[in-house]
Formats: structure tokens, sequence, C-alpha cells
């Protein structure tokens, strides 16, 4: 038996050699012999070098303005002013008490008071970017706390969940990086750190740990494969590159300032000469040294005398010239891909863009945002908090309790609406959206959505102005119902050339 072992063990790994000759990127020549590739699984990549990503990607954030301006413009298109629920129950009486009763919670929900529902998800998904994954425990409190709805959201960094945290607790129970599993794959608790383990110096009981039941927490992070338990940092893939790139314009800006300090030097045919003008030598028999004396200072207007037989000769400072700019362009160019933003939006570089290219990479972009808004926000942050808050509710008293228990879903049917978007002509926008309702392509309760708003809402308004305009005899040019009665119409845009309008985005931009 064990010959054959042996036999498979020199067998094997030969026949997967030579499988790999169809391959170049699989191939072990001279070319590809120092890429040593691991294949570990995410998780245990993560477990190993989560907390040292963490730290150095807060640093990186904290000292460099590039990886700063990233974190801001993600979260700011992401979150903006907040992704806003709006109550999908049947009965409009009972939508309009939950939306009232929501837009109350909202300024209680931080526990540490210091912003509101929307704020604390811009913060969560900072914490996201940064360090790859946030905790949000959910806190219950007692009616005497006089919150419109007892319950608050207390906000954890990453830090709070030790990775190194792997056991098993009973049969069938095991903890993997500070996450508690059942049976069937479950997550049942976290094993919470009761302050942050950074704050150990501040804090006496800041490295004990509580188990919390998992319906107690939320757990935000990007899943990049299959089975992954933590969040790994979206500077990952650009740490060294960032890095590096930082150190490099350093040293250009520092060769810059010190060649910047040497205006000129002079030269003397004589070396036993004074080193400058009205200065003299030492010489003890043996040796000659100069004189300590300052430096010859140059102001505006200075006409400078040489002694004879001096030179003096301008210093020329290293020029990068346009290899530089090309190259830091190229180089921030691939940190933006890599961090899956425009390169404008992370240098705030807008040269030699215009309206169409401008608005191709927005696109892109911000596909990948509306991915992350459903897939992880929505998804994992805002619906588990709408049960819970709905829940909460109908306990305190806030919400019929034997509707809700007829019909539970009628009040947990909720729409989360992200913010929208803003283009760089809006008038070509809102043109399109009017083509396309007036086709029967799109509604506009759609269209009023994506606005941010609730159709609803819009047409109480708008019944308000009209009510308002007739009691004062007015007759708005917006007020469709006198569109028959000779109202002139809105004049259009003139056409303009391919060139006019070229040059009007240039403007816009400008």
């Amino acid at each position: 038996m064990l010959y054959w072992k042996n036999l498979m063990r020199a067998i094997v790994p030969a026949k997967l050699r030579a499988s790999t000759i169809g391959y170049e990127a699989a191939s072990t020549g001279r070319r590809m012999v120092n890429w040593k590739a691991t294949d570990e699984g995410i998780n245990a990549l993560i477990f190993n070098a989560g907390g040292e990503l963490r730290r150095r990607s807060r640093d990186m954030i904290r000292k460099n303005s590039w990886a700063a301006n990233a974190v801001d413009s993600f979260v700011s298109n992401a979150i903006g002013s907040g992704i806003t629920p709006r109550s999908k129950h049947p009965k409009k009486a009972v939508r309009e008490k939950i939306q009232k009763l929501w837009l109350r919670w909202t300024d209680e929900a931080d526990a540490s008071g210091l912003t509101d529902f929307y704020g604390l998800q811009s913060m969560a998904c900072r914490a996201t970017v940064e360090a790859g994954e946030c905790l949000v425990r959910i806190r219950n409190r007692r009616p005497e706390d006089g919150l419109s709805v007892p319950l608050q959201l207390q906000l954890l960094e990453a830090e709070h969940l030790p990775s190194y945290k792997t056991e098993t607790v009973s049969e069938g129970r095991t903890i993997r990086a500070g996450i508690e599993f059942d049976a069937i794959g479950r997550r049942v608790a976290y094993h919470l750190y009761r302050e942050h383990p950074g704050d150990a110096s501040i804090f006496a009981n800041a490295m004990d740990i509580t188990r919390v039941p998992a319906d107690q927490v939320v757990h935000i992070y990007r899943p990049l494969r299959p089975g992954q338990l933590r969040g790994q940092p979206w500077l990952t893939p650009v740490l060294v590159k960032l890095y590096d790139l930082d150190k490099f314009d350093d040293a250009v800006l520092m060769l810059q300032q010190v060649a910047a300090q040497f205006a000129g030097f002079i030269t003397k045919t004589n070396p036993e000469d004074s080193p400058l003008p009205g200065t003299s030598t030492i010489n003890d028999g043996n040796t000659t040294a100069a004189a300590k004396t300052d430096f010859v200072g140059m102001e505006p207007g200075t006409m400078q005398e040489l002694l004879p037989g001096e030179n003096i000769t301008f210093s020329t400072p290293p020029n990068m010239g346009s290899a530089y700019v090309e190259f830091m362009r190229t180089q921030l160019r691939a940190i933006a891909a890599g961090l899956g933003i425009t390169y404008e939006q992370l240098t705030g570089d807008l040269t030699g863009v215009n309206y169409s290219s401008i608005r191709a990479g927005l696109l892109e972009f911000r596909r990948r945002c509306e991915q992350f808004q459903h897939q992880v926000i929505v998804f994992q942050f805002c619906r588990p908090i709408w049960r819970r808050w709905i829940v909460s509710a109908v306990l305190a008293g806030e919400l019929p309790i034997a509707d809700f228990q007829r019909q539970p879903e009628n009040y947990l049917a909720v729409e989360w609406r992200t913010p929208k978007w803003a283009w760089v002509d809006p008038l070509k926008d809102a043109r399109a959206e009017v083509e396309q309702v007036l086709a029967g392509f799109k509604s506009r309760a759609a269209v009023v959505a994506e606005q941010g708003y609730d159709v609803e809402d819009v047409d109480a308004e708008q019944a308000t102005d009209n009510a308002r305009a007739d009691s004062l005899g007015l007759k708005p040019a917006s007020d469709n119902r006198h569109a028959s009665t000779g109202a002139a119409p809105a004049p259009k845009e003139p056409m303009m050339s391919a060139t006019e309008e070229e040059e009007k985005q240039k403007e816009m931009i400008q």
C-alpha cells in the first residue's frame, strides 16, 4: 500500500505539470518562476492578514489625500443624503402613519446621539470601505427612555470582532473569527469586545468579550468569494501602489525644494583665494583654511560685483517636465481602477474631459455604486433594521398589533429609495424622461421615485399649488390645465451643430 501511495505522489504532480503546458499563465518556466500564488481560502487569508490590512488602510486614509478623497467620493455617491424607506402598506392611512413615525424615530436612532439614521448609513458605509466591514448592534430600550420607538443603533468598528477567536463551543456549534455558528451553518451569536481593543489604555474592561445574539447584530461587508465570513478593506489591491507613489511624490517635491535653495555657485581660479568677496584666508604655514563666512544673499535687483578670477554659475534645478505629470496620471488611473471609481473622482482633475467622456465614466461607476447600495447597504443594513423597527413599534403600541398579527407582510413591505443621480446636463435627462412617459415606456411614479420623492406627495403638492393659483387668479405656464386655453407652449431650444454642442459642454465643465 505504501508503495502505491508513493507512486501516486510521484506520478500525479508530473501529470499536472504536463497539463499546464497549454496555459502560459500556469507555466513554471523562467518567466513565471517567481510568481508564487497561494491556494489558501479567502477566510484563511483575511483571518491572518485582516488586522494588518485594516491598520494600513486606516493609516493611508488618514495621511494620503488621494485615499481620503476616494473614500469621501464613494460614500457621498453611495449614500448621499440617505437611502430612504417608503412603506408599501396597501392602506394609505396606515402608510402615512408608518412614515410619520419613522421620520420621528430617525432623529433618535443613534445610540450616541451624534447623528440621525442616515448619518449612521454614511458612517457604516465609510467603515465598510476603510476596514472592509462594520458591525451594528441593535439596542432595545425601555418605555421610560422616552423614544418614539424603543430601539436604537450602536455602530462598532471591525476591531470589536476578534479574528483569533476560533474554537468549538459544543457539539455542532463552532466559533470562527468571533462568529458563532450552529450545526447547519447559521449565525447564532457574535463574540464582541466590550470596548475598542485599541482603547485598552483608557478603558479597564476593553479586552472583555461578551456574547451577543445574532439577531441583535447587523454585520455589513462586501462578500467577494463564496463562503467569505469577514470583509477585507477596499484599499487592499492598491495599498502598496498608494504607499510607493506617495513616497515618490514626496521625494520629487523634496528634490525640487532642496535644489531651489541654491541660486548659484561662485568658482575661483585660485583655490587659496578667499571663498567670498571681503573675506580672508588663514595660513598657519602648513595648511590654508578659509575664514568662516555667510553665504551671499540675493534680493530682487541685486548687482553683485565679483573679484578678479571669480565666476558665478547659476543653479539649474531638475525639471521633471511632462514626464512627471504623465507618470503620475498613469499611476493614479491604475489606483482609481483598483478602487472602482473614476480618475476624476480620485484626483479632481478634469483636464481634457467633455460631457460624453465624463458621462460614460460615471455610468460605469454608478452601476457599481448601485450594486453596492442594493446588495450590501439595503440588504444587510436597512432591511433587518426595518423589520426590527416595525416589530418594536407594534410591541410599543404605536402600530395596531391585531392587524399586524393578521397580515405582517403588509407592514414589513418596504421600498428603499437611493438618492437621485445629478448629471452634468440635467436638461437632456429631463427631456428623455418626458419622452419616455409620453411614449408609455415609463410611469410618472417611476420617474418621481428615481428623483427620491413619492408620487403621492408630489401630486398633493401640485394640487395645493393649483388651488392657491386659482384663488389668486393665476395661470402659470406649469399648470397643464390651461394648455387648451391658448397658453403658449414652452419654447424649444434650437438645434445646435456638433461643434456648437461640444463648445457648450466645455463651457459647462469649466
